[in-house]
């Protein structure tokens, strides 16, 4: 079997924010964005090591950020308890949205980039119209019981993935909520690419893949150490492979034909493609 995934250090940046609470590359992969612990959000060309701009506006350390579909905006959430809306070209803080009890753990675009959502500690998340001048969210979805630890959006649906062990799915179609009870704190959910199944981080070192539909539990992965941390897990383009950072130093990943643990590269600690 051959191994279609990376196995080279290419670059270490020194990105001199403090921790680094979270690496997004932008839509179309070229530039990423790091969240650090003092307070603010930089953009990379990762390829030349170069930073390219740096947006403050957080009281406190940044722990998410996503670039808008045309990567003329950038959305980020922190500890600060807001969701800040940055123009990339200029710098500029565009619109800072309050409302969170809370620390804010993660956000995420729509598909459009119309609407920004939030998932806080205060166990809501909160959607915010970027186009209206109204700070007031435009939605509050408060069914968890614990703090919201990650949102996926995908064309009609929204999963979030909670403290309180339970994932959420939201069918904007016809205004249904499924809940799938997965047990130990959920850390990351994300849709397959077909979006016929989700995968699960949870903390007792596991991440599930489950049917979307019937919420059966297709397969279970194991081997990397995930019990204190939020730690990603993500699949690649062709729904093959699955990789998770883990808080022994190295990314796993998994053949998810073939249900082995065929390689793990030290010195990553998360991805999202």
């Amino acid at each position: 079997m051959s191994q279609e995934f990376p196995d080279r250090l290419v670059h270490t940046i020194n990105c001199k924010q403090g921790a680094v609470r979270a690496v997004r590359f932008n839509g179309d992969g070229i530039y990423c964005l790091t969240c650090g612990s003092d307070k603010s959000v930089r953009l990379w060309n990762p390829h030349r090591n170069i930073a390219l701009k740096t947006y403050s506006g957080h009281g406190y350390e940044v722990l998410d950020a996503q670039a808008s579909c045309d990567n003329s905006q950038i959305c980020s959430g922190g500890m600060d308890k807001t969701v800040v809306l940055f123009d990339v070209a200029s710098g500029k803080t565009l619109r800072k949205y309050r409302g969170h009890a809370g620390t804010v753990n993660c956000v995420q675009f729509n598909e459009e980039s119309t609407v920004v959502l939030s998932g806080s500690i205060d166990s809501s998340v909160r959607c915010w119209d970027v186009r209206s001048k109204n700070m007031e969210p435009i939605q509050v979805m408060d069914e968890a019981k614990d703090s919201v630890t990650t949102i996926q959006v995908s064309d009609h649906e929204i999963l979030t993935g909670s403290a309180d062990g339970s994932i959420r799915r939201y069918d904007l179609r016809n205004g249904k909520i499924i809940t799938d009870f997965i047990g130990k704190a959920v850390t990351s959910a994300n849709f397959t690419r077909d979006g016929q199944c989700i995968l699960t981080s949870t903390l007792d070192s596991s991440i599930k893949l489950m049917d979307k539909d019937t919420g059966e539990m297709l397969n279970e992965y194991k081997g990397h150490k995930n019990t204190d941390y939020k730690i990603d897990n993500c699949l690649n383009c062709k729904d093959t492979q699955i990789l998770s950072g883990s808080e022994d130093g190295y990314v796993y990943i998994w053949d998810l034909i073939e249900d082995g643990n065929f390689g793990e590269e030290k010195n990553l600690c998360s991805c999202r493609d």
